[in-house]
């Protein structure tokens, strides 16, 4: 954790932005050194990748299989990482004193957020690059305009699925954490919309799968990655629940 404080002339404190890429630089290893987290990261995505390209449940809805499936599963990734990832290991460091060594430092709420997602971005990267190069393998082009517009949209994703995350790693015990992301993970991924296109299920569910982040996600990096097209109600909703949950935590989130 010395990190927070180098780049900074002696006698002088480093400035916010050092400290915020500091700290981001010291998650993202923890991240990428925890096996665990790679299985979530990276193992799941891809079998997920593949079992909906070698199945028929995406037939029937007039594109390729790879070319529906390809943006879920992107959307999947910063799911997997920016919330269950990082809620519990966030939830873990508050448990081992970790947070509350954090909370003497300059850093502040708002920079350990920051921080966070900016590791989150990182991994976030890596999945997409992976991710990416094996659907083109089998067979996905997307175009070029709809990955331009994909990307800051993933970010978007990507940082409220992070404050989420956050929130929930900061205001409850980190077992019920552990609990409350992986139970998370799994209902969003199988029955919120970011994996399988909301029209997919039922009516009364497809028009409440709308209003959550996933399946707000999940709309906007397929209306981008297949039509080139930004979809507003996706944008407003994601938007929404990213401003709320980064509110929130950084109003409640607990040191210790």
């Amino acid at each position: 954790m010395t990190t927070l404080f180098h780049d900074a002339p002696a006698g002088q404190a480093a400035s916010l932005t050092s400290r915020i890429l500091n700290q981001g630089k010291y998650e993202a290893a923890t991240m990428l050194r925890n096996g665990e987290q790679l299985v979530l990261m990276v193992v799941m995505p891809l079998l997920g990748l593949v079992a909906l390209v070698a199945t028929p449940l995406l037939d029937g809805m007039g594109h390729p299989r790879v070319a529906i499936a390809a943006p879920g599963i992107l959307a999947l990734c910063a799911l997997s990482t920016a919330f269950t990832g990082q809620g519990i290991a966030t939830g873990f460091d508050r448990r081992y004193g970790v947070l509350r060594f954090l909370s003497t430092t300059p850093l502040g709420k708002g920079g350990l957020i920051a921080g966070k997602v900016l590791a989150v971005l990182v991994a976030l990267a890596l999945q997409v690059a992976l991710i990416s190069l094996v659907a083109v393998f089998m067979g996905w082009r997307p175009p070029l305009a709809g990955v331009l517009l994909g990307i800051p949209l993933l970010i978007l994703g990507a940082a409220a699925f992070t404050a989420l995350g956050l929130l929930i790693a900061g205001t409850v015990r980190p077992e019920a954490t552990l609990a409350i992301t992986n139970l998370g993970w799994i209902l969003f991924a199988a029955l919120g919309g970011i994996v399988l296109p909301a029209g997919k299920f039922s009516s009364a569910l497809e028009g409440f799968v709308q209003w959550l982040p996933s399946g707000a996600l999940g709309n906007l990096m397929r209306a981008a990655l297949i039509d080139s097209r930004l979809d507003v109600w996706g944008l407003i909703v994601l938007l929404a629940w990213a401003a709320v949950a980064s509110f929130a935590a950084v109003k409640w989130f607990k040191w210790n």
